[in-house]
């Protein structure tokens, strides 16, 4: 047992690490298992199950290094440095309209995935979670990082902050994160940051805003395989799940730091490049592994 909490341990820096950067930490973790079969059931059989739901329940910690990095900018309470209150005086003073208006934004974002991706989870689940599907949308959205950043060298972005982000353009990023709902390997931050690209939003708006939207995403998303999973969890399964999240929650807090470092110098395609070797890789690998069984 000790060596699946070193797996969990793993996969904790792996998601970590993938969810922030642009990379697809659900793929990364499909391509892990492949390696890293959890053994978490009382029999030390392979609890498929499981894995599908630790996959995606990981991420609520990372998801909580979101919530302590950005605390202020997320909480729209609070009479201290409300530079946009609802109110002068009573309750209205303790409401920040600018983050209240923010998370009106990310609900619209979420929209066209929390729709499509409720009555569609299950049949993903069972025909595109393979690596098949992590591959090529790895290459596709590999391409398309280094497509857009040589079109977007020259232009200007029109949206330097988030409070300048339309209703119209924070649906527009929704209907790209809805492509990572339905394409395992797509990367969720990876599709909202080429779709803000495209219309104009600058790096740094587009990697916040995105960061943003993990929040209820992510939390929607583990609810939904929480309530879907009919396993039931023994001592070792909660202990391994709980050590993935911690993990995960402590690397994520360094990689994000890096990462709006890095942005801010630096622009995609780099991401690019590693999804289209990432994926090649991926394709000879299972080609072969197919052929030869």
């Amino acid at each position: 047992m000790v060596l699946e909490f070193i797996k969990s341990v793993i996969l904790g820096i792996v998601e970590g690490v993938t969810e922030w950067l642009p990379v697809s930490s659900t793929g990364h973790l499909i391509l892990f298992n492949q390696f890293l079969n959890l053994h978490v059931s009382d029999n030390e059989t392979v609890n498929e199950g499981f894995i599908e739901m630790f996959d995606v329940v990981i991420q609520l910690g990372a998801i909580m290094a979101v919530v302590v990095l950005f605390w202020k900018k997320l909480f729209p309470f609070g009479k201290e440095n409300n530079k946009y209150p609802w109110r002068k005086e009573g309750f209205g003073a303790y409401l920040k309209m600018n983050i209240i208006r923010m998370w009106f934004k990310v609900a619209v974002a979420c929209v066209p995935a929390a729709v499509i991706g409720f009555f569609v989870d299950d049949w993903i689940d069972e025909h595109l979670y393979n690596p098949w599907v992590v591959a090529l949308a790895l290459i596709t959205f590999g391409i398309a990082f280094i497509v857009v950043e040589n079109w977007n060298k020259k232009r200007k972005p029109k949206v330097n902050s988030i409070r300048e982000l339309t209703y119209q353009s924070a649906l527009i990023i929704g209907g790209f994160q809805l492509l990572a709902a339905l394409f395992p390997g797509t990367s969720r931050s990876g599709a909202t940051i080429v779709g803000a690209l495209l219309i104009g939003i600058s790096r740094t708006v587009a990697a916040e805003f995105t960061f943003y939207l993990a929040v209820p995403v992510m939390f929607g998303a583990s609810l939904l395989k929480l309530v879907k999973y009919d396993g039931g969890f023994t001592a070792s399964q909660l202990g391994i799940l709980a050590v993935g999240m911690i993990v995960a929650f402590v690397v994520s807090v360094f990689v994000i730091k890096f990462f709006m470092d890095y942005i801010k110098k630096h622009d995609f395609k780099v991401f690019g490049w590693y999804r289209i070797v990432l994926g090649a890789i991926v394709l000879i690998y299972f080609g072969i592994k197919t052929a030869i069984a």
